[in-house]
């Protein structure tokens, strides 16, 4: 089942059921220009054997970062980021695999550093501890037409200089997701308040992108499942909008979901008891976060789903498939130490390890702080951390690091985060 192609409704077809799952990389110059630090990953990942490789975000607004570092297609580009961008998807592609291009909008998910005010939906602040994120302000009409513009851009761009593909970041929290949401979207105009005003943003953009790329060109959005909040984005939301992206011709679905509030996506709790939704819960291993959702949206709609999220076991991400809860497994965590994972569950691995059960922020005797929420959040952040520096050690040097520490990790990560910021500063 993981070897067999799909074809995806475009016509495009992948290799096989295998996906590289989107990572944020943070290895983009602070202008925004792709390195050779990101060649060198994507080149590794290409070599590891999935038939698709899902970029982390490529911003189309450098005032609203999901980090420092990300790749940022806000205009025209020079010769210089074109040619950045088109070595960066010739490494990306070199086993003939898809390499999709994930594009986004942080909205109020931009961290204080990098922007302390920043649009959204409406002027609703995240409910985090710690002071990173700022106040947002809500957005104009003006606003919303250069948020579609910018995502169209991005896209037709994105096409030229060589990703095979493309997907729509609306959801984690980031700006799409934050307006599908009655509790971050708080409008009484036609971007808000019913269901239909909430995805209107979204639907405009697919319609946008289509009509940009074209009928033959993959076009993919991740979507919640449900954002896990009272009074948030529901599974029945949910639903809908995917009968009216599959209607917008949409190519394949990952089905997500969570926010920075409620970290789902990490199969973390947040700061407040986790929203239930209407979907029942199988008796299959516990291992894709999401599958349950999957297979009960399968029975809506008949466009390709991808599921990404805990999977770990080639006997379970099978029957992901074989049940028809799934078409396509997303393997994220893993890849950033074994970057030939999908490689090797083709040629038999049974299991792919579960690094993040060997590093912890805290020693076992000091485990009850994370009790306080604030302790929890960083600890949370702070095993992303330990992801993230393995990325940057894969793009620099080309190998991992088992040994590295989550201190050593998060402080290394930090830092450069603040360089990125005070060079993109120097810069303006």
């Amino acid at each position: 089942m993981l070897a067999d192609p799909l074809t995806l409704p475009c016509g495009a077809q992948l290799k096989n059921r295998i996906c590289k799952a989107a990572m944020t990389e943070g290895l983009a110059t602070a202008q925004g220009v792709p390195t050779p630090a990101l060649h060198r990953l994507y080149g590794a990942w290409s070599d590891g054997g999935a038939g698709l490789l899902l970029s982390g975000n490529v911003q189309i607004d450098a005032d609203h970062l999901e980090r420092p570092g990300n790749v940022v297609i806000d205009r025209e580009p020079d010769e210089a980021m074109r040619a950045a961008c088109t070595q960066w998807t010739q490494a990306g592609t070199r086993n003939g695999n898809h390499f999709w291009a994930q594009i986004s909008h942080a909205g109020r998910q931009t961290q204080k550093m990098v922007n302390p005010h920043p649009k959204a939906p409406s002027a609703v602040k995240l409910g985090l501890p710690g002071g990173q994120f700022g106040e947002p302000v809500a957005m104009t009409e003006d606003d919303i037409a250069a948020v579609i513009d910018g995502f169209d851009r991005c896209i037709g761009l994105c096409k030229e200089v060589g990703f095979t593909g493309v997907q729509i970041h609306a959801a984690h929290g980031y700006l799409l997701s934050q307006f599908l949401s009655p509790r971050s979207n708080q409008r009484t105009d036609q971007w808000g308040g019913s269901l239909e005003n909430r995805a209107r943003l979204l639907l405009s953009i697919v319609a946008r992108a289509r009509k940009t790329v074209g009928p033959n060109f993959p076009i993919s959005v991740k979507l919640n499942s449900a954002d896990f909040q009272r009074g948030g984005f529901e599974f029945t939301d949910s639903l809908q909008v995917a009968q009216w992206l599959e209607a917008a011709s949409v190519d394949l679905l990952e089905i997500s979901g969570g926010t920075y509030e409620q970290p789902k996506l990490l199969n973390l709790e947040g700061l407040e008891p986790v929203a239930e939704q209407a979907v029942a819960e199988s008796t299959r291993a516990r291992e894709a976060y999401f599958v349950d959702f999957a297979q009960a949206m399968h029975q809506q709609v008949t466009m390709p789903l991808m599921v990404t999220g805990g999977l770990r076991q080639k006997a379970a991400m099978t029957e992901a498939l074989s049940s028809g809860s799934a078409d396509v497994i997303g393997i994220g965590r893993p890849m950033c130490v074994m970057t030939d994972a999908p490689t090797q569950l083709l040629n038999g691995l049974e299991e792919l390890p579960r690094y993040e059960n060997q590093i912890s922020l805290l020693p076992t005797w000091l485990k009850w702080l994370e009790r306080i929420d604030l302790v929890r959040t960083t600890a949370a952040f702070a095993t992303q951390y330990w992801f993230y520096e393995q990325i940057t050690l894969i793009g620099r040097t080309g190998s991992p690091s088992q040994t590295l520490s989550v201190f050593s990790a998060t402080k290394q990560q930090m830092r450069e985060a603040s360089m990125l910021v005070s060079a993109a500063k120097a810069l303006r």
